[in-house]
């Protein structure tokens, strides 16, 4: 039985093979653990965390969004108010100048 794998082929030539032994000690070793083990559980919750922090990164993104959108449609509501009463003002004063110059 060989202790390190040798190249067999020129094309292995190139591949890293420095890191093959520790992905599977690794591999091997959460094999070990549990449901109970704690070091998983810890890893799982601080995945749990990760996602939720995701999760409400989300959601101020979208209600910063939305918060910003409100703005611009008061504001395009304001100036719209403004342009119907400088119309109606308008309107008014076209009316009385009508009205003078029939006299």
């Amino acid at each position: 039985m060989k202790d390190k794998r040798t190249y067999t082929n020129l094309k292995e030539h190139g591949e890293d093979m420095s890191h093959e032994n520790e992905a599977k000690i690794k591999h091997e070793a959460k094999e070990d653990r549990g449901p109970g083990d704690l070091t998983l559980m810890a890893e799982l919750h601080q995945k749990e965390i990760w996602e939720w922090k995701q999760k409400e990164s989300e959601y101020i993104q979208t209600k910063n969004l939305l918060d910003g959108s409100k703005r611009i449609i008061a504001e395009m509501s304001h100036q719209a108010v403004e342009h119907i009463r400088i119309i109606a003002e308008l309107e008014k004063e076209i009316e009385r100048l009508v009205a003078e110059n029939k006299k």
